[in-house]
């Protein structure tokens, strides 16, 4: 009798699972909801008299635990990247002929487009073909583990469909609310008397942060796979390819996918576009990828987004209000923006009372002055700005605005660069504003991470003229901060502790900390990798730091403009001798080949016998420095199969050329 009961709830498991996976994955339900609900009933009961035969990856059991105290922070194995935005044909096609010189091809690589879901970003990883952990973004690095809440999730399988998966399969999706879902859930907690959603992409959001799993099962979530994080085996070749085996493990994917060159992508955006209102869900644009995996490791990654992917969005929504004033912003770099404040309005699913006006060319090319009624738009439905002044409803007593002559914090003159459309305070450090935020990205986590000394601690610090620069907080005590408002003797040990710990960092992370314009995480490794030494950064000329992969001759000048300025220099030493350090970069030069100090070569196209990284190691071996472009100072070009721009530039610079056949006997490995 026992053994026909277990077979019964493995049947109905396996019954309710094809169910689950031909309702959310295929689309194609086969049974009505009430007979789904009879199989889900029978199995509660039978699980509820037999527990000892209880599956926790049972259907049943997505009501979820007792509600938790809280999240846990989940550190993301691959780092959950956001999206570079297009929002027009030419940026799009701006796009494809970047990647296309990075790849060295004639030729424009297939692409896959589908939906940009507007929901919340969630990694789902399952071990064995089981569930095991569910964690949202945060903030790319680390999210908060919502595993009990996403077991609720009907469209999410807790175990994967087959009998052939990856030990480790990480899937990287959406979680969203569709509309007709979201209407009548809001409609059912009006009814209640209860708070409603603005949105789709609040509910869903505001539902998966729900501290209780059982709130969450009974909100209307839904979910599709767009990715994979960390996985154990591949899936497939392309993107495409990966999407349809999701698909065949359970998984719900978006079925909007298209694949093809940039042409097909371009009516597939237009079609998406005209169809948009009457999609299931809430969606704000395409996102469009690179589909060979290969390529899109060639492609590779910047700082905070991919290469190979983009999200091309729709035209905003727009609304009218009036603009009540032009305030003026200064920014850590100096930098004084104007911002109008407006009358509340609700645009694009939120209320809007700020937007952004860019710099003051802006405000004179829109005429825009207080008391107009204005267009806001939500540029790619996030940052709200103002698209048309309506002149024409104009009072006859307005007047235009101004262009500060001076900084509105510290009264310095302001100043403009040649090209540039911002004006800058030249203050510098005097100015409170810069000081405050320089400060704040000096000892912000990536840079110097010095715990503990937060914003309104550096406020009081500054306010008391005891931090003027960076170099100032190596010379605090804790006896001087002891006291400070919510510091006690343990938080100022603490802080001081935290600053003597931050003197030993690493010399990217130092230099990202300096605040240097453009110079983000990714561009202050690359140059620490390139020059190894402040000194040689401090001297690097113009040319050489456009040798650099990544630094374009925008960068380059922030660069040295930053370097040429003595006071600078000045703090830079000032902290040195405080006590900051880092590693000394070494590069062993090899006895065992030619000694290459002093040149400079270029890869490109494709080794064979090597990648272009084990060449990359084995030149610098040698003494070479390895960059990513070619310049008149290039002493060798290494061009394999597929060589596209880089060759054509080698050869008219005169630049030596060598194929991979030469570099192998160079290196002594033939």
């Amino acid at each position: 009798m026992t053994e026909i009961v277990a077979q019964r709830i493995r049947d109905l498991v396996t019954e309710i699972r094809q169910h689950d996976y031909n309702y959310h994955v295929l689309d194609e339900p086969t049974i009505g909801d009430s007979q789904y609900d009879l199989l889900l009933a029978e199995l509660k009961r039978l699980e509820s008299e037999h527990p000892e035969f209880l599956d926790p990856n049972s259907p049943t059991q997505r009501v979820g635990a007792k509600p938790d105290s809280g999240f846990e922070e989940v550190a993301h194995r691959i780092p959950m990247l956001s999206l570079d935005n297009v929002f027009d044909l030419d940026e799009f096609r701006q796009f494809v002929e970047r990647m296309t010189d990075r790849l060295d091809q004639s030729d424009s690589p297939y692409l896959t487009a589908e939906p940009k879901l507007d929901g919340l970003a969630l990694s789902i990883r399952y071990e064995h073909g089981r569930l095991v952990l569910a964690a949202t973004r945060g903030d790319g690095q680390t999210g908060e583990n919502v595993t009990q809440n996403v077991r609720t999730i009907r469209s999410i399988p807790l175990t994967l469909k087959g009998s052939h998966y990856p030990d480790v399969l990480e899937v990287r999706g959406e979680v969203i609310m569709k509309k007709a879902d979201f209407a009548a859930m809001n409609q059912r907690l009006a009814e209640a008397s209860e708070k409603t959603f603005v949105n789709p992409r609040n509910a869903a959001a505001g539902s998966l942060r729900q501290l209780d799993p059982s709130i969450v099962a009974t909100r209307p979530l839904s979910f599709y796979a767009y990715g994979l994080g960390e996985v154990s085996e591949p899936l497939g070749t392309t993107h495409s390819e990966v999407m349809d085996a999701l698909k065949n493990l359970g998984i719900p994917v978006n079925p909007g996918l298209v694949r093809g060159e940039p042409r097909v992508i371009e009516t597939a955006y237009e079609s998406l576009m005209a169809r948009r209102d009457d999609l299931p869900y809430e969606i704000d644009g395409m996102v469009v990828k690179v589909d060979a995996l290969t390529l899109q490791n060639a492609l590779g990654f910047v700082a905070r987004a991919p290469r190979f992917a983009t999200a091309w969005k729709f035209p905003a929504q727009e609304a009218a209000t009036r603009l009540v004033a032009i305030d003026v912003q200064v920014g850590r770099t100096g930098a004084i923006t104007p911002v109008a404040r407006l009358e509340p309005v609700f645009v694009g699913g939120v209320t809007v009372s700020n937007a952004t006006l860019h710099n003051f060319d802006e405000v004179a090319r829109l005429d825009a002055r207080p008391g107009d009624q204005v267009m806001v738009r939500r540029a790619g439905d996030v940052i709200p700005q103002i698209v048309r002044v309506m002149t024409e409803q104009r009072s006859d007593v307005s007047r235009p605005i101004s262009i500060p002559t001076e900084c509105p914090i510290c009264q310095s003159p302001v100043e403009r660069a040649e090209g540039e459309a911002v004006i800058r305070c030249s203050g510098g450090l005097i100015c409170r504003a810069q000081r405050l935020e320089h400060l704040k990205h000096f000892v912000s986590r990536k840079a110097m991470d010095i715990d503990g000394v937060g914003e309104r601690l550096l406020e009081i610090l500054i306010e008391k003229e005891w931090v003027a620069t960076p170099a100032d907080l190596y010379r605090l005590s804790a006896e001087s901060i002891e006291g400070l408002d919510r510091m006690g003797e343990k938080s100022a040990h603490n802080v001081i502790q935290a600053i003597a710990q931050s003197k030993e960092t690493t010399f990217a992370r130092f230099l990202y900390a300096l605040g240097i314009r453009d110079v983000g995480e990714a561009t202050a490794r690359t140059l620490a990798a390139e020059f190894g030494d402040l000194d040689r950064l401090i001297q690097a000329t113009h040319d050489e730091l456009m040798d650099v992969e990544d630094v374009g001759p925008v960068v380059a000048s922030h660069i040295r403009a930053f370097f040429e300025v003595d006071r600078n220099r000045a703090v830079i030493q000032d902290l040195i001798d405080l006590g900051v350090h880092w590693p000394i970069a070494t590069v062993e030069v090899s006895q065992d080949g030619p000694d290459l100090t002093g040149q400079t070569w270029v890869l490109t196209g494709t080794l064979e016998t090597m990648t272009r990284d084990e060449a990359s190691d084995k030149l610098r071996a040698l003494g070479a420095k390895v960059s990513g472009s070619v310049s008149a100072k290039t002493t060798m070009l290494v061009a394999g199969p597929g060589a596209g721009s880089k060759l054509a530039k080698a050869e008219s610079l005169g630049v030596d050329v060598i194929d991979e056949a030469a570099l192998i006997a160079l290196l002594g490995e033939s």
